[in-house]
């Protein structure tokens, strides 16, 4: 089942980035035919490296993947229990989605990381900060609809 969950997972990528290898004889009864395509590890980390958005699991791993980041970072700071956040963190994905790895979102929990929302001045969610090169740019606070979304990301990357 697993097996087949990845093959479907990799089959919507182009085939020019795929190759096939040999399944062994241990899956080939329970798949229709002897090869499967198998993503190279380079490309493997190359997707990794441009996640649209990712949560933030600590101050060493928002350090390394917002502050010394080579691209731009939309860092989103919300809670669990926040309503406003959750009609807000849809709309910021599919802005940044829009901007085909041209920057990149950072998902903070203040509630796991309220050294974070310290450090970066946030006393009310949802807050968005623009981040480039470790430097603020631009924040807001509240909810914002998507027109003004995608204007805030577009003068983040300086269209």
């Amino acid at each position: 089942m697993a097996h087949r969950l990845l093959v479907r997972r990799f089959w919507t990528l182009s085939s020019k980035n795929l190759r096939c290898l040999p399944v062994s004889s241990s899956f080939s009864t329970s798949l229709q035919s002897s090869r499967v395509p198998v993503l190279s590890r380079s490309l493997a980390l190359a997707s990794l490296r441009r996640a649209a958005s990712f949560n933030v699991q600590d101050h060493d791993d928002f350090d390394v993947r917002v502050i010394k980041s080579e691209l731009p970072v939309l860092v989103d700071f919300h809670a669990q229990w926040c309503g406003p956040c959750k009609i807000l963190g849809p709309r910021l994905e599919k802005a940044v989605a829009k901007q085909s790895g041209k920057v990149t979102m950072a998902k903070v929990d203040i509630d796991d990381h309220t050294d974070l929302a310290i450090e970066y001045g946030v006393s009310a969610v949802p807050t968005v900060i623009a981040i480039r090169g470790g430097d603020v740019i631009d924040r807001f606070v509240g909810i914002k609809d998507e027109d003004e979304l995608e204007s805030f990301v577009s003068k983040l990357i300086g269209k």
